[in-house]
């Protein structure tokens, strides 16, 4: 099974095109704080899941899903800020949060799946 097997990876690739669709939405000014550090951080979600399964133990697959973890708060940090700042159409940001919010479940239920296998091994 490859990395493009999982939903998680499918829905994370989901979620950067929402992110970046909702970026060319933000005020030019933050082009290259606001919008890079969003797109940056989205795209290390599936990227760390894709890394992390290319490798050879379940140890180095639950260290990357932590990263895309992490990297997945952030996204929903900078949402927050995007939506107080009134800088997206509210219905933008909504969309991405949900797509967040779901990237999230599946996340933790794959990390608390390999921690099961990991335990029983």
């Amino acid at each position: 099974m490859t990395h493009e097997d999982l939903e998680v990876w499918r829905q994370g690739i989901e979620l950067v095109d929402v992110v970046y669709d909702l970026t060319r939405k933000l005020p030019v000014e933050e082009r290259y704080g606001l919008s890079s550090q969003l797109q940056r951080a989205a795209v290390s979600i599936p990227a760390n899941i894709a890394e992390g399964s290319g490798r050879d133990t379940t140890k180095d697959l639950l260290r990357h899903l932590a990263i895309a973890q992490g990297s997945l708060a952030e996204v929903r940090t900078l949402l927050v800020i995007v939506k107080r700042r009134n800088f997206a159409p509210t219905t933008h940001v909504d969309d991405a949060d949900a797509r967040s919010k779901s990237v999230a479940r599946l996340l933790t239920g794959l990390q608390r799946s390999l921690r099961k296998k990991l335990n029983s091994e």
